[in-house]
Protein backbone atom coordinates (compact mmCIF):
# COMPACT_ATOMS: atom_id res chain seq x y z
CA UNK A 1 0.00 0.00 0.00
CA UNK A 2 1.10 3.18 -0.73
CA UNK A 3 1.23 6.64 0.96
CA UNK A 4 -2.08 7.70 -1.19
CA UNK A 5 -4.00 4.85 -0.34
CA UNK A 6 -2.68 5.41 3.33
CA UNK A 7 -3.97 8.80 3.53
CA UNK A 8 -7.28 7.44 1.31
CA UNK A 9 -8.01 4.65 4.56
CA UNK A 10 -6.98 8.02 7.19
CA UNK A 11 -9.42 10.23 5.26
CA UNK A 12 -12.47 8.06 5.47
CA UNK A 13 -11.46 6.43 9.24
CA UNK A 14 -11.96 10.50 10.17
CA UNK A 15 -14.79 11.39 8.05
CA UNK A 16 -16.65 8.25 9.79
CA UNK A 17 -16.04 9.54 13.15
CA UNK A 18 -17.46 12.83 13.07
CA UNK A 19 -17.12 13.66 16.40
CA UNK A 20 -19.22 16.62 16.87
CA UNK A 21 -22.00 15.44 14.06
CA UNK A 22 -21.35 18.19 11.27
CA UNK A 23 -21.00 15.76 8.72
CA UNK A 24 -18.12 13.52 6.89
CA UNK A 25 -17.49 16.97 4.75
CA UNK A 26 -16.97 19.70 7.50
CA UNK A 27 -13.67 18.70 8.49
CA UNK A 28 -10.98 19.12 5.84
CA UNK A 29 -8.68 21.04 7.71
CA UNK A 30 -8.83 19.12 10.53
CA UNK A 31 -8.66 15.74 8.61
CA UNK A 32 -5.65 17.41 6.84
CA UNK A 33 -3.69 18.15 9.72
CA UNK A 34 -4.61 14.82 11.61
CA UNK A 35 -3.47 13.17 8.25
CA UNK A 36 -0.13 14.92 8.54
CA UNK A 37 -0.03 14.29 12.28
CA UNK A 38 0.23 10.75 11.99
CA UNK A 39 2.79 11.08 9.50
CA UNK A 40 4.52 12.85 12.07
CA UNK A 41 3.90 10.36 14.78
CA UNK A 42 4.54 6.68 16.14
CA UNK A 43 3.04 7.09 19.65
CA UNK A 44 -0.69 6.73 20.23
CA UNK A 45 -0.40 9.00 23.34
CA UNK A 46 0.99 11.77 21.27
CA UNK A 47 -1.02 11.46 18.32
CA UNK A 48 -3.92 11.49 20.58
CA UNK A 49 -3.13 14.96 22.20
CA UNK A 50 -2.41 16.23 18.49
CA UNK A 51 -5.99 14.99 17.51
CA UNK A 52 -7.90 16.90 20.62
CA UNK A 53 -5.61 20.10 20.26
CA UNK A 54 -6.68 20.24 16.41
CA UNK A 55 -10.02 19.62 16.69
CA UNK A 56 -10.61 22.12 19.97
CA UNK A 57 -8.73 24.78 18.10
CA UNK A 58 -11.33 24.89 15.30
CA UNK A 59 -14.34 23.86 17.16
CA UNK A 60 -13.52 24.92 21.08
CA UNK A 61 -14.59 22.17 21.81
CA UNK A 62 -13.25 19.42 23.77
CA UNK A 63 -13.03 16.17 22.58
CA UNK A 64 -12.26 13.40 25.75
CA UNK A 65 -8.53 12.19 25.41
CA UNK A 66 -10.12 8.49 25.60
CA UNK A 67 -11.86 9.20 22.39
CA UNK A 68 -8.99 10.64 20.76
CA UNK A 69 -6.49 7.87 21.72
CA UNK A 70 -9.18 5.10 20.06
CA UNK A 71 -9.10 7.14 16.71
CA UNK A 72 -4.92 7.29 16.77
CA UNK A 73 -5.13 3.69 17.69
CA UNK A 74 -7.27 2.77 14.78
CA UNK A 75 -5.15 5.39 12.46
CA UNK A 76 -1.81 4.21 13.52
CA UNK A 77 -2.70 0.54 12.68
CA UNK A 78 -3.39 1.74 9.24
CA UNK A 79 -0.27 3.38 8.98
CA UNK A 80 1.62 0.41 10.05
CA UNK A 81 -0.12 -2.54 8.32
CA UNK A 82 0.88 -0.05 5.32
CA UNK A 83 4.23 -0.12 6.42
CA UNK A 84 4.39 -3.47 6.41
CA UNK A 85 3.27 -4.11 2.87
CA UNK A 86 6.40 -2.14 1.31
Amino acid sequence: MNVSQVNRQLVELLKKWDPFRVGPEGYDTEIADVVQAVHDNDKANILAGEIQAIYEFSFEEWIPMQECHVIAEKMLQIKNLASCSY
